[in-house]
């Protein structure tokens, strides 16, 4: 570890902010990547002549690169590293932007966009481990919850951009013009965030605890010394050390009593956050703002308020999260979210689309969402597991939330033209089980280093 050459030094907040900045642009990505869908996928079905399935498989086509991504980025991540892999991730933002935005025909398009799901899956998992990863053990909660707060940064820029595009089109051409061109400009504005991100990576370091246990130590040290200083940097590595080898290499341990848990309660929560309805509203917030009467361009413009709201919430989130704790906000924020999806089914039903009601129901169960269901799973996901097949384990997790993603964005528009206002209930009541199963079964981590928590599971 070279101690003595770096005796003195001190630890770096400026550091970790970068680190954790650079690696949360891929939850940007994510965001962006994700969001972009909701304003050209009226003009997409309308160009293509798609019905309600195929508009479901155009929108959720990103989620099967998803799915496919998170489900091999956690071994390759243990094994090339989690840097390169995101680096691979952001090449990958690039290629999608910019496929998505030539195609020919749907097929060329769902192709351009499950390559841009691969980047997705693997961000979604890689940029909270690595933060987890690197950050202090005291804000690592409000750390990896800066991902959470780029994601529906990226969100909210996208929401911006789609409006800007619809206002221009509808003044070159009207909606012809959109229907034409509009969406092309939406999806390929992806390509220059995207650009960024790859560059910036070229200057991170590797994760400490990956350094370790490919027996690298002395890198390993300076990493954890620029962020905690010396003394601490010594006593984190002994720490690491010491749990890296008392683990087996292997992931069939995951299976056994207390590891088992931690790897269910993982799979749960990444279903609940997405079962519970979030990508209803952010995919096919301009169809329920439609559905509920507005034009398209006005619908679009209703999605930057969503927006907005998302991500001044989940700042709220990251100002709690170290200090409330992460079991509270996710009780809360589920029932939160349960209460306003059982108001918003009972406004189409009864057909109360007058005033604003329509859009504050939404508005609430966004900020419920953003306040725990968001952020909160994230930060547990990444702290549960144990260090030598963390990226594995949350390979797992993140590969059941994204399924349960594509299962909601590809079936919502049926639902919605057959169940109308019912659909929301549906989503209400996994709010419901999402409250029951966290009060019963889901452990509360704030303070605590990850490797504390991987011996409460095996004490």
């Amino acid at each position: 570890m070279n101690g003595t050459e770096d005796q003195g030094r001190s630890g770096s907040m400026a550091y970790v902010m970068v680190l954790t900045g650079v690696a949360a642009i891929g939850g940007l990505l994510f965001g962006y990547d994700t969001g972009v869908i909701s304003g050209a996928i009226g003009y997409l079905r309308t160009r293509f002549a798609l019905d309600a399935d195929m508009q479901g498989w155009a929108a959720a086509s990103a989620l099967v690169g998803c799915m496919i991504g998170a489900g091999f980025s956690g071994a390759l991540s243990d094994w090339l590293g989690r840097k390169r892999l995101l680096i691979l991730a952001a090449i990958m933002f690039t290629i999608s932007g910019v496929g998505t935005a030539i195609p020919r025909n749907l097929t060329e398009f769902v192709i351009a966009r499950i390559i841009g799901g691969f980047g997705i899956g693997a961000a979604s998992m890689l940029c909270p481990l690595y933060i987890a990863e690197i950050a202090p053990a005291r804000i690592r909660g409000r750390l990896v919850s800066i991902n959470q707060f780029a994601i529906v940064t990226g969100f909210l820029v996208v929401y911006f951009v789609n409006a800007l595009v619809a206002r221009t089109g509808e003044g070159l051409g009207g909606e012809s013009w959109n229907v034409l061109y509009g969406w092309r400009w939406m999806m390929g504005s992806e390509a220059l965030p995207a650009l960024v991100f790859l560059v910036l990576l070229i200057g991170v370091p590797e994760s400490p605890r990956w350094l370790v246990k490919r027996g690298r130590e002395s890198e390993a040290f300076n990493v954890l010394a620029r962020v905690n200083g010396d003394v601490q940097a010594r006593a984190d590595m002994r720490e690491i050390t010491e749990t890296i080898a008392r683990e087996e290499r292997s992931l069939t341990q995951l299976l056994r009593p207390g590891l088992r848990r931690a790897m269910l309660i993982g799979i749960v929560l990444a279903i609940l956050q997405q079962i519970t309805g979030i990508n209803t509203v952010l995919y096919y917030a301009p169809e329920i703002f439609k559905s509920a009467g507005l034009g398209a361009t006005a619908a679009i413009d209703q999605t930057v308020i969503v927006g907005l709201v998302n991500i001044a919430f989940t700042v709220i989130a990251i100002l709690v999260v170290d200090r409330i704790g992460r079991k509270p906000l996710l009780i809360a924020g589920s029932a939160g979210m349960g209460a306003a999806l059982f108001l918003l089914g009972g406004a189409f039903l009864l057909q109360k689309f007058q005033g604003p009601w329509v859009l504050f129901f939404v508005l609430a169960y966004v900020a419920s969402f953003a306040m725990a269901m968001g952020p909160v799973v994230w930060v547990i996901l990444a702290e549960i597991f144990p260090t030598h097949v963390r990226g594995a384990a949350m390979s797992v997790a993140t590969v059941a939330l994204w399924i349960s993603c594509y299962l909601v964005t590809q079936f919502f528009p049926r639902m919605l033209e057959q169940l109308q206002g019912r659909a929301f209930f549906v989503y209400g009541v996994m709010c419901v089980v999402a409250v029951v199963f966290v009060a019963v079964f889901v452990p509360e981590t704030k303070n605590k280093t990850l490797e504390e928590i991987e011996q409460s599971w095996t004490a």
